[in-house]
């Protein structure tokens, strides 16, 4: 086996968990940090790596439109994975990085990953001033906000992020449980990023405009032993309001939900356990599995119930481990856009 091909297998070796949240990461810690309850949060150092964690990503998803009305969708992901508790630099990095490219139009997706060693400078994270890259993938701060770009050779977006509002802390401070048994993250999103930019297609540049959702997670725990895979809701609500519902499910078809409601003005509340309710609706046959593309999600304690339907059924991310990932429309007693992850199907 050569040396490439070697690299080659020891990425695709942590890849497995990364994109099933926290499935697969064995059944301990192994010697890295946990997450505690009462997180104290300190940027911008947060907004960098912390490699005394086992996993982490840095999430990007896109609502977008062009002036004749055509919707879209954008997903940019960097994941860090360690082999190990400790840092050193150059090949002897234990750190692991990959890199996840999805364009959703209403009639195509694209999607794409590239891997990548730490301690060489073809991957990482700096904190201040912010800089995330994986190749000739990134996600940088700009005068006024970010610029995230991405290209493949079918296709590429180059756009612009502006925050307009404040950083949102899910579940207890930044403290997100993931199953009755106590696992959990650290986990704090920027939903409020105003969007300009192109997306380049195969035969075309579109200039789009719209609203993206960062997602920041980290940590070194498994899921329970009994859980599958994951749904992961972001609306975004016309009133300015904001939904992030997550279910984690069990194999015995129980699930372990959890809900932040993001007031317009960016206040916050954070629902427990069975709080909001995730209904699939209805499933469209996508790469050979039954995958449910229009779900039902309430929160009662904030009069939700919307119908929630993907732009294109067929957001399948066809990569070393393969999951769904789109942008979705509202409607009911909300309107609005969002996005929808689902794995383990």
């Amino acid at each position: 086996m050569n040396v490439r091909a070697l690299i080659v297998v020891l990425l695709l070796l942590p890849a497995a968990a990364l994109a099933q949240g926290f499935a697969g990461l064995g059944q301990t810690a192994d010697g890295f940090a946990t997450p505690a309850p009462d997180p104290r949060f300190d940027f911008p150092r947060d907004s960098g790596p912390h490699t005394d964690f086992r996993i982490e990503w840095w999430y990007v998803t896109a609502n977008l439109s062009s002036a004749d009305g055509r919707d879209f969708g954008v997903q940019w992901t960097l994941f860090r994975n360690a082999l190990a508790p400790t840092e050193t630099t150059g090949w002897d990095s234990p750190q692991v990085w990959l890199g996840h490219f999805g364009l959703t139009t209403p009639d195509a997706h694209y999607s794409a990953e590239t891997y990548a060693r730490g301690g060489i400078g073809q991957a990482g994270v700096i904190a201040d001033p912010f800089q995330a890259w994986i190749d000739d993938w990134s996600f940088v701060q700009t005068a006024d906000g970010f610029r995230l770009s991405a290209t493949t050779q079918a296709a590429g977006y180059d756009l612009a992020l502006r925050p307009f509002g404040p950083l949102v802390f899910h579940g207890d401070a930044g403290y997100s449980v993931k199953s009755a048994d106590g696992q959990a993250s650290y986990y704090y999103s920027q939903p409020y990023l105003e969007v300009s930019g192109t997306l380049t297609l195969a035969d075309e540049v579109v200039e789009v405009t719209g609203n993206a959702w960062l997602d920041r997670e980290w940590s070194s725990q498994p899921l329970s032993a009994d859980q599958a895979g994951w749904d992961w809701f972001s609306l975004s609500f016309a009133s300015g309001d904001k939904l992030m519902a997550f279910q984690l499910r069990s194999k015995d078809g129980a699930a372990y939900t959890s809900a932040t409601w993001i007031g317009a003005g960016g206040v916050t509340t954070a629902y427990p356990d069975g709080a909001v309710l995730l209904e699939p609706l209805q499933s469209a046959k996508v790469a050979d599995r039954q995958i449910p593309v229009e779900w039902r999600v309430r929160l009662p304690d904030r009069g939700v119930d919307v119908v929630v339907k993907a732009l294109n059924p067929n957001a399948w991310m066809d990569l070393s481990v393969p999951y769904w990932e789109g942008p979705i429309g509202l409607t009911g007693t909300h309107s609005g856009n969002g996005y929808l992850e689902m794995t383990g199907y």
